[in-house]
């Protein structure tokens, strides 16, 4: 007989971990077996969804739909899998310890043998499972939305924003990533304002994640006469991008003005009105996108940029309900909090939430960012295993 016991320890991905802890053996040891659940149990459920809704006339006759709903798929694929040979190895390990208890000596020589080889095989898809879940519901996600806004530091400001965009760029390029911009705001020197990116490529958003927040360079601008250092910074958020069926957004939900696009210095404008501006009336988020010349094109990018920050507002919101969730120390990725700080003079790059100092700047501004993404989750890695423990 097993009996039951309910360990909740929800981590700051939202995962639960449940033991199952057998009764009392008669030689008095126990064996404890884990479960995952809570949304991997609805990733699961979810990915089984999707596939009953590819053989479905209804869905195989909407071609856009289908598109949708195979990306999903796509995307579920690889965890969902793990998940449920995860599962069936637990009722396997389950019904090994029974046999190993029980009074059928062939059946208990037999479980004895199996179990080293089931329990090593449930480890392996245990430590694969904490790893894919970094990243929390939305681990899985193909693609992403990246913006990019200059703070404090005038036309240092935007040229460190383009430095950055560069960066982000080419290192999409380096793990083959598509990447698309879906709107920008340049200025005469040519740094941005603003710059927005589609990202899509597999891990995109599990490893770009963390990048949400302010970003401070000190360096000497190519316009210091004097030689002295300046102290500028960027924002950074790094949004999920959901799917068009997860996101329910009707004509009536939003305005729709159309506008002249407009350019640095009155150059680059467009003759005809195919800017987009998108209101959306109950949470009051404005997307703008003036990068086409293509008024639909740049409706379809205002589309997608308002879709993602309405599923992540809806993301913030669920996420401030769970008040007694434990925060890591990377945080949630608020814009406000200072993240990093790129040391021109020193080439040095500090990221302050996990103390990770590196002296090759020059590199990681040039696309290596795999250094400090390894190192980031690696401390989530670290910090899933602590929140999870172990399995016996």
């Amino acid at each position: 007989m097993v009996r039951a016991v309910r360990q909740e320890k929800p981590n700051n991905c939202g995962v639960i971990y449940t033991a199952l802890t057998p009764g009392p053996s008669p030689n008095g040891s126990g064996e404890r077996m884990a479960v995952m659940s809570n949304p991997l149990d609805d990733k699961l459920a979810r990915f089984e969804e999707l596939e009953r809704q590819l053989v479905d006339p209804e869905v195989l006759a909407d071609p856009a739909r289908l598109t949708a709903v195979a990306r999903q798929h796509g995307s579920l694929a690889k965890l969902a899998t793990k998940y449920r040979r995860f599962k069936n190895l637990n009722v396997q390990v389950r019904d090994a310890l029974e046999m190993v208890e029980g009074d059928d000596a062939d059946m208990r020589e037999l479980a004895e043998a199996e179990l080293p080889q089931l329990k090593a095989e449930r480890e392996t898809l245990w430590n694969d499972l904490l790893d894919m879940t970094i990243g929390g519901e939305d681990s899985t996600r193909t693609r992403c939305i990246l913006e990019i806004r200059a703070g404090i530091g005038g036309d240092e400001a935007a040229l460190f924003a383009r430095d950055l965009y560069e960066m982000y760029k080419h290192f999409a390029e380096d793990n083959r990533w598509k990447v698309e911009v879906l709107d920008h705001s340049p200025t005469e020197l040519g740094g941005f304002k603003e710059i927005i990116l589609g990202i899509e490529g597999e891990d995109a958003f599990r490893k770009l994640q963390f990048e949400s927040g302010g970003h401070r360079v000190q360096r000497v601008p190519e316009t210091e006469a004097q030689g002295r250092v300046h102290t500028s910074a960027a924002t950074v958020a790094v949004m999920a991008e959901p799917e068009d069926v997860e996101i329910n957004l009707k004509p009536d939900d939003y305005r729709k003005d159309i506008f002249h696009a407009s350019g640095p210095g009155g150059q680059h404008v467009n003759k005809t009105a195919s800017a987009i501006r998108l209101t959306h009336y109950e949470t009051g988020i404005v997307v703008s996108c003036q990068d086409e010349k293509s008024q639909h094109k740049n409706f379809a990018k205002s589309l997608r940029v308002l879709k993602t920050r309405l599923y992540e507002a809806k993301r913030e919101a669920e996420h401030k309900k769970r008040s007694d969730e434990r925060k890591s120390k990377i945080g949630s990725g608020d814009r406000s909090q200072r993240i990093r700080t790129y040391n021109f003079p020193q080439n040095r790059l500090t990221d302050h939430r996990i103390n990770l100092t590196l002296y090759k700047l020059d590199s990681i501004i040039a696309g290596n960012l795999t250094p400090v993404i390894d190192g980031l989750m690696e401390y989530q890695r670290q910090e899933q295993r602590d929140s999870f423990g172990t399995i016996d």
